[in-house]
């Protein structure tokens, strides 16, 4: 027996004495809700429509009943429409899948250009869990941008090869929630946590038959249901409590501007055959596919039911998941409106930007796609923050030594002003990176000159071919190059983010794309790590954290502060001279040094209390000029044990390839 039920709530949605269903499907023209007990499959006709929301409810079904759909419609691929009734979809809200997905033939939709593939898919499909929807109350960290400090990392990768996590909780959400894990990135300092997708994907056609594994997850089956390989939704919810308990908050990777399903010759597991003329953007009437993101599809957010879907979606994984924030992937893919250009107050933005409850967690744009006018650093409204990839590259050219990068220094130390001090946007807008999951890891990029995908089965044709990466062959070179990095990261305005497995030395053997390799490449190596290294990170974010001028708000513009008539930002040579504009120009210099205070305009709170020198010297040994004062030395790089010490001295002697950093209370100003 099924009743009329309630349209009002997609999804399954447990309720007194049994479970309502609804689901958006504008074209279709019957839907099955199939239920499984026992094995057995059971298909019943929702009995109602409202509008484009086909709904009903199941009396006595209760939570953890296994289910999906099958849905009638016009087979149309020219106007857009792919309805299969063959092939059983899953819940676009489903909230948990019983196993992970693998591309399976039975899965194709279609069986050539004009007819659908009539071989069903049941078997091969995983099943829909009802679950309890419920709302936690959250003991949230709830740290300010300007303290952050994000730790990029993969739930397998992170812990499928440390020693200290049980055999059986590798891999997982419960290994994440380890003592060992989280005593490790407490040591670090660093307050949040972003993991790679963990929403459930499948193992795609492509690398099946490659003998290989989706293992990034950017292939997208179900928005709202964890992937089953990591563990249940109460693992990712133990996981979070105990991150939360030890002060590191969660930042979701999440994938909306595309699925797993690809285009007309990929699989039918849930949006497609829902409806597909509404949840992808189409060309050519309808048969093709929009491929903004290179993946076959895009997913459609200016339509009203998908808009409203994705947001759902995430303010599940607030509420009911605890998650605090997100970093979106491909993000000018969700900024374009319905004629395909981008547009900072596209639908999605602006949705985001009101909701009361996703408009207080941190947002992350990966500001870029493949489509027309798709680079778009600097064009995302305030709150986002977004990856910024020219102090990826800017900061491994100067430090490689290429000719003529000290004003792109200057540029990224300051916060790239250039780019994101506009209508109003904070310095933390930039979120400041060395490296990430796509590209080489900080080891390789002192260890290789070229990439090394081979086993990826591309012949070495994908990955970025530009790296700004240096083989060095002596190790203690190696570490200088590397320490110098993460100092000039942590010292840099903005929010500094840090690839997991960077902090003690992890290679993937010169793999800079390690989309495909579930295996020792792309799994972090405890057994070789550099655990100095990894103190030497604590110390660097340590510092950060004692010195809020390192981490201001206000951007610097060497602007006269009112307070004590000294500029908030100078820079200076190594003789103590400020640059000319022929000094700027200069392609052989090597060495820039900085004089840094709170920011002359707004109030900057503890910032306005000291002032920080800041050597970045990638060239040979050197000696630069303190500016006037009383300086204690809190780090040099080319001396990572050395302590915090008063240096008496007017100049200091700054050893090739290192950082130095000094600090003192500006109420020592000498200047004239």
């Amino acid at each position: 027996m099924i009743l009329a039920g309630d349209p009002c709530r997609p999804g399954a949605t447990p309720a007194a004495g049994g479970v309502n269903f609804s689901i958006f499907a504008a074209h279709a023209e019957k839907v099955e809700l199939c239920l499984f007990r026992g094995g057995i499959e059971e298909r019943i006709e929702l009995p109602e429509r409202s509008g484009e929301i086909w709904h009903g409810f199941v009396p006595g079904l209760e939570t953890g009943a296994e289910y999906g759909y099958r849905i009638s419609g016009p087979w149309a691929p020219e106007m857009g429409h792919r309805y299969n009734p063959a092939k059983l979809l899953i819940d676009p809200y489903a909230r948990e899948l019983t196993a992970p997905l693998r591309w399976d033939p039975l899965m194709q939709g279609g069986g050539g250009p004009m007819r659908p593939d009539r071989r069903d898919s049941a078997p091969v499909m995983p099943r829909t869990r009802v679950c309890t929807v419920e709302k936690p109350l959250w003991n949230r960290p709830a740290t300010h941008w300007t303290e952050t400090v994000i730790y990029e990392a993969h739930v397998k990768g992170l812990t499928m090869r440390h020693p200290d996590v049980p055999p059986a909780l590798r891999g997982t959400f419960r290994g994440v929630a380890t003592e060992p894990v989280i005593a490790h990135l407490r040591a670090l300092g660093v307050t949040a946590i972003e993991l790679l997708p963990v929403c459930a994907f499948i193992d795609d056609r492509f690398l099946v038959e490659k003998g290989l594994r989706n293992y990034w997850g950017y292939q997208p089956a179900a928005f709202f249901a964890p992937e089953p390989r990591y563990g249940t939704r109460e693992d990712f919810r133990a996981m979070v409590r105990a991150l939360h308990a030890a002060g590191i908050e969660v930042i979701l990777d999440v994938v909306f501007n595309h699925t797993c399903e690809g285009d007309g010759a990929g699989p039918t597991l849930s949006l497609r055959g829902v409806d597909n003329a509404a949840f992808y953007r189409l060309a050519e009437g309808g048969r093709a596919y929009v491929n903004d993101t290179g993946t076959g599809n895009t997913l459609n957010l200016s339509h009203p039911f998908v808009l409203r879907m994705v947001m759902d979606c995430l303010r599940h994984w607030v509420e009911e998941m605890g998650v605090d924030g997100f970093r979106f992937d491909l993000a000018a893919t969700l900024a374009r409106d319905a004629t395909g250009g981008f547009n900072s107050d596209a639908a999605f933005l602006s949705a985001l930007r009101q909701d009361p409850v996703l408009c207080g967690v941190k947002l992350i744009a990966e500001p870029w796609d493949i489509g027309p006018g798709g680079y778009r650093l600097g064009g995302f409204p305030h709150p986002f923050s977004e990856w910024n990839d020219r102090f990826r590259d800017g900061l491994r050219r100067f430090w490689r030594g290429d000719a003529g990068q000290m004003p792109e220094l200057a540029r990224r130390i300051s916060g790239s002003a250039e780019v994101f001090d506009h209508a109003g946007r904070p310095a933390t807008a930039s979120l400041n990176f060395l490296t990430a999951h796509d590209g080489f890891t900080l080891q390789d990029l002192v260890a290789f000159n070229e990439k090394h995908n081979e086993a990826n089965g591309e012949a070495n044709r994908d990955g970025h071919n530009e790296n700004y990466s240096q083989a060095l062959a002596d190790p203690e070179a190696q570490l200088a190059r590397k320490r110098a990095l993460l100092a000039t990261l942590m010292i840099s305005q903005g929010v500094p983010m840090l690839l997991g497995g960077d902090e003690i030395g992890n290679s993937q053997g010169g793999n800079n794309n390690a989309y495909a390799q579930d295996n020792p490449i792309g799994w972090i190596d405890w057994k070789g790590a550099d655990m100095a290294l990894a103190a030497f990170v604590g110390r660097l974010t340590a510092i950060r954290r004692a010195h809020p001028v390192l981490r201001q708000r206000r951007f610097l513009h060497a602007k006269l502060r009112a307070q004590d008539g000294m500029r908030d930002l100078i820079w200076w040579r190594p003789d103590g001279i400020e640059p000319s504009q022929r000094d700027w120009l200069d392609a052989q210099e090597r060495c820039l040094c900085a004089e840094i205070r709170g920011a002359a305009e707004g109030y900057e709170g503890e910032a306005a209390g000291e002032a920080v020198f800041v050597i970045c010297n990638a060239g040979e040994a050197t000696e630069a000029v303190l500016p006037p004062g009383r300086w204690t030395c809190l780090l040099d790089t080319a001396r990572p044990d050395a302590p915090e010490a008063a240096h008496p001295a007017a100049v200091t002697c700054v050893a090739a390839q290192s950082v130095q950093l000094f600090a003192r209370p500006t109420a020592q100003e000498e200047h004239p």
